[in-house]
This record gives C-alpha cells, structure tokens and sequence, in this order.
C-alpha cells in the first residue's frame, strides 16, 4: 500500500521535477539520459518504455502503442516534441528506434499469439487437417496412421481417437508450437517423443507439448517474456520469435523432468509448477535470453 502511494506520489509530482532539474543540470531530456546510460537491451529499453508510458506528452505516450510502418515518424516527433539537437546526439534517435519498436512489437506479438489461441481447430479446415497429419509425419515417418480418428494418436501423446479435442484449451497455438518444433528441430522433436515413451516416467508427449503452449502464453501475457525480447530481438519480434521459445521450453522441460525422476505422470501438475517457477526466477534477470 504506501509502495503505491509512493508510486502516484513520484509520478504525479516529483518526477515531473526530478525531470526539469536534471535536464538543466545536463541539458538532456530523460530520453537521452536513459540511451546514455543504459546498455542496449532490455535495461535501456524497460526505461524508455516506463519513461514513454508515464510521460505527461501525448506524443511520447503514444509511442508505446505503434504500428511497425508508424514507428519512424512517432520517432521525428518525439525528436521534435523534445527539441533534441541530433547533430549532437548522433546515436539517439537510432536507439530510440529500437527500443520503440520493441516496445510496440512486443504489444502487437501478444495480438497475434491470442489470435490464434482464439482460433479453434476446425476438422472440417483442410489447412488445419493437413497440420495435423502433418506433425504425424514428422514424428512418426515410418508408421503410417490407419485412418484419421485412431488410437494410433496416443502413440505421441494425445489423449483420445481424435486429437482437436485436446486443442481446446490453447487452439490453433497449442498445434502450430509443436508443429513448429517438429518441423525446424525434428530429429530433437523425435528424441523427446522417444524420451516421453519410458516405462516407468514417461509423460503424454502432446498433451504436455500444449500444456507448454500455455506456460509460454501465460508468460506472454504477463509482460514475464520483455526482457527476453528485448535482449533477443533488435525490433519488432515476430511469431517465430514465440515459437523459438515455445522449443526452449520444450526441451528444457524434458531435461528437466527426467532429473526430477517423478513417481508418475499423476504428479504433473506438481512439477509443472516447479518447472515454471524456475523460468519465471531466470526470466527475471534483466540480461536474460533463453534459447534452444
């Protein structure tokens, strides 16, 4: 509570002094300052998008918020707005960029990773039919599925005859993340599904794969993956960028379960909960990046 008010205090009125004080001391904006003293990445771009979200200029408020082909003119007028001299701050507006981008990449990356959440698997959609034969494929090359609703399904971990039941939860994300895995790692994507078939600590490959789905979601939508991105991805991240970290996961966790050595899958949940609870402490590093 009095971190709270603290918080409105110095936003509503000190910093606004804070502000005006250093500038005259300095002859920079806190712009300048912040590029000056911070190092590329999520450090410099974490206090530009704080000092861009609680700024008291529309103009700079709105650079958090972009479209990739409006940052470069959002950019011009917050030069403008701020009466920064270029000619002797030469490196400024090609930082500002950067972290403008990633700032307002970040935002649009969480729209199109809900979107397609949103997006139900649909049987009777030939291009979501042709995915999912598709993952068989590429797990299982030498076994050939019998018809389209079989048990053979459970070979990689789904639950049921039929698979779009178990997209429910994350829909058309859950298959293209592990569609994504198999394609672009597919001899790592059949070791794991090997992995995930011991006798005695197995897991659902699949169902855990969509489990994973969520985890990178959920971290997504928390604002818990900035730091990575921002370290990771000079720009506007894209989907693939979610989906590198979608694999990161994947395979983390199986190392990570197989150390774990669980008495039974029926302790998943358990571990599940370990195991986010360790990359959440990682992503909290301001230096993070966490790739396969």
């Amino acid at each position: 509570m009095l971190f709270r008010v603290w918080q409105y205090l110095y936003n509503s009125y000190f910093r606004f002094w804070l502000k005006w004080f250093l500038r005259q001391i300095t002859g920079k904006c806190e712009l300048q300052r912040i590029c000056d003293g911070s190092k590329d990445g999520a450090q410099r771009t974490h206090r530009i998008e704080y000092a861009l979200k609680y700024s008291k200029s529309k103009v700079l408020q709105r650079a958090i918020n972009l479209f990739e082909d409006e940052v470069d003119q959002c950019v011009s007028d917050v030069v403008k707005e701020k009466k920064i001299n270029l000619e002797k701050d030469k490196r400024f507006q090609v930082n500002l960029r950067i972290c403008v981008l990633q700032i307002s990449g970040y935002k649009k990356l969480y729209l199109d990773v809900e979107d397609l959440r949103k997006q139900s698997y649909d049987c009777d959609n030939p291009q979501h039919e042709d995915q999912l034969l598709e993952l068989w494929d590429l797990l299982m090359p030498h076994e050939k599925l019998k018809s389209r609703i079989t048990k053979q399904w459970g070979d990689i971990g789904f639950q049921g005859d039929d698979p779009k039941t178990d997209f429910r939860g994350m829909g058309m994300l859950g298959l293209s993340n592990l569609l994504y895995f198999s394609r672009n790692y597919s001899e790592e994507a059949r070791l794991l599904l090997s992995h995930s078939n011991h006798p005695k600590i197995g897991y659902s490959y699949a169902i855990v794969g969509i489990n994973l789905t969520e985890m990178a979601y959920s971290l997504l939508k928390s604002g818990a993956l900035k730091s990575h991105f921002y370290n990771m991805v000079p720009g506007f991240p894209r989907m693939k960028c979610f989906h590198q970290f979608y694999c990161y996961l994947t395979y983390e966790f199986d190392k990570f379960w197989f150390k774990e050595e669980p008495e039974s899958i029926m302790h998943f949940n358990q571990y599940r909960e370990k195991f986010h609870d360790q990359i959440k402490h990682l992503l909290r590093n301001p230096d993070v990046v966490l790739t396969l």
